[in-house]
């Protein structure tokens, strides 16, 4: 019987285990994948971290990860299948049919980009493809970049962006935008953002980082090569949180709903990171969120 089961290695569940340790708990982290670290490993270089400007992704990760195992944290690579919430026992069901029993839960298993698939894609990620403006949009200060969706986080990403870059072309397949008419309203107010009606990404092309695209026209044949040096994919976002939706109340996009406290609705189990309901997801919160689940879980415990 643990104090404290952690699902997930990522900054949020790292940064549970660390503070976890500190406050004592006998605690283990669950992460199905064979390194820790998260999103972040696959990050070419973060420069929005206090203290830490422009340090590589993977380095941070392995940052992360050094600090957890001086702690003393134990861990057990597995993917899990199922939990369950039996009163003041929860149980963590793994792929082997092994079921591990603790007093407290801490879910942080992040969310995922959605991804196009298209060629480029993978092999530029964090070398010049994104999936956060705010996150990395200081890198492109100056220069060219696009922005591929429709929706209202890829007209905010092209607002933002056109703020510091010297030209944004906002690729969307469709001949309108779904963003909301008070966000429209500023993208056209930006005069240095190009709309490119009918056309979807068809490849990210480069040696060393991202030189430019190819679009494919949806209603006509033909493609399109557009120089830029920075790609901004916004068409969405998945919590990992398919296993847990029948346990866990989340809301209607899948996130599971938690307060600043990380305190679900179900007693004894907190989430951290980008799994949670909140407005920001970016590593700092993430790491915040740690301590922020460790502070309710000791005031839970005392007064089980």
């Amino acid at each position: 019987m643990y104090d404290l089961i952690i699902i997930g290695s990522g900054p949020a569940g790292l940064s549970t285990a660390v503070y976890g340790r500190r406050a004592g708990l006998d605690l283990l982290v669950i992460e199905e994948k064979p390194m820790s670290g998260g999103q972040v490993l696959d990050t070419y270089e973060v420069d929005n971290y206090l203290g830490l400007p422009g340090i590589n992704g993977f380095d941070m990760g392995m940052k992360f990860k050094e600090h957890a195992d001086q702690m003393g944290t134990a861990y057990k690579t597995a993917s899990v299948v199922a939990i369950q919430e039996k009163g003041k026992v929860k149980t963590v069901e793994i792929s082997d049919g092994t079921c591990y029993e603790a007093k407290t839960l801490v879910l942080a298993m992040g969310a995922q980009h959605t991804e196009l698939g298209v060629p480029g894609e993978k092999e530029f990620k964090g070398r010049g493809v994104s999936y956060c403006a705010t996150c990395d949009g200081a890198f492109f200060k100056g220069r060219d970049v696009a922005v591929v969706g429709g929706g209202d986080v890829a007209v905010e990403d092209a607002i933002y962006l056109s703020r510091m870059c010297r030209k944004v072309w906002l690729i969307h397949r469709r001949d309108s935008l779904r963003a909301a008419r008070s966000l429209q309203g500023k993208l056209m107010g930006c005069g240095n953002v190009e709309i490119l009606w009918n056309r979807t990404l068809a490849s990210v092309y480069g040696n060393e980082l991202v030189e430019g695209v190819k679009l494919h026209h949806t209603q006509e044949q033909g493609e399109d090569d557009l120089p830029v040096e920075g790609v901004f994919i916004a068409v969405g976002m998945r919590p990992n949180t398919e296993y847990i939706r029948d346990q866990i109340p989340c809301d209607g996009l899948g996130y599971v709903i938690a307060g600043e406290d990380c305190a679900t609705k179900v007693q004894g189990v907190y989430a951290a990171g980008d799994i949670r309901t909140k407005q920001v997801r970016q590593i700092v919160t993430a790491v915040a969120d740690g301590a922020c689940a460790v502070a309710s879980i000791e005031r839970y415990l005392m007064t089980e």
